[in-house]
């Protein structure tokens, strides 16, 4: 699969005011500063699709991406780290959980881990929750251009390692580098494999 064309929809501050689930949508979500809105650029080759900001926590509403007018790519806010105020943390909280649980065409979940840092509570938390939830989940691994390969691979396996504690049967899981374009023909092949899953029960 290739993508042709990419463009914003809707920012939307709640579930039920996404665009109609008509068709198969893929999330992208990670703690705040993973390198999400670069991820999302360099898989639809736009330089500015995703709003990159230095400041973490930017990303406070579900964005909606319109890819080859056949599916939905969405940016869905940080967890973690944000110099927000509790309340606004717990109403994102709330806003995330009810769209992962409730958006019926959602086919996927990209969890985007930094792959220069040691497994971080926070990060297995959420894809254990993921799991509870029985949300179909991918992880992506970030920024391997910003650490030594073998720093990088012992992180990975790290987190792989952790979550075989809990995990009988663990996900799919991609090494990448916006900066390199390292793992994009890779996550956008995943992409077109769900898709065509998904036509095939149509």
């Amino acid at each position: 699969m290739q993508i042709k064309s990419a463009k914003y929809i809707i920012s939307a501050p709640s579930f039920d005011l996404c665009p109609k689930p008509d068709r198969p949508e893929f999330a992208f979500i990670g703690r705040s500063n993973v390198g999400k809105s670069s991820l999302i650029n360099m898989l639809v080759n736009q330089k500015n699709l995703a709003k990159t900001s230095a400041n973490p926590g930017k990303t406070q509403l579900i964005n909606h991406f319109e890819i080859n007018d056949r599916w939905y790519l969405v940016d869905l806010p940080g967890y973690g780290y944000a110099k927000v105020a509790q309340s606004s943390r717990r109403r994102w909280e709330q806003m995330i959980e009810n769209y992962l649980r409730k958006r019926e065409n959602l086919v996927n979940v990209f969890v985007l881990i930094d792959s220069r840092h040691k497994p971080q509570k926070i990060d297995l938390e959420f894809v254990n929750q993921l799991g509870e939830w029985q949300i179909p989940f991918t992880i992506v691994f970030t920024k391997s251009d910003k650490e030594k390969p073998g720093v990088v691979q012992r992180n990975v396996k790290a987190f792989i390692d952790a979550m075989r504690e809990l995990w009988e049967f663990l996900p799919q899981s991609f090494v990448t580098s916006a900066e390199k374009k390292t793992g994009k023909d890779e996550v956008i092949a995943f992409i077109g494999q769900c898709l065509n899953t998904v036509a095939s029960k149509e």
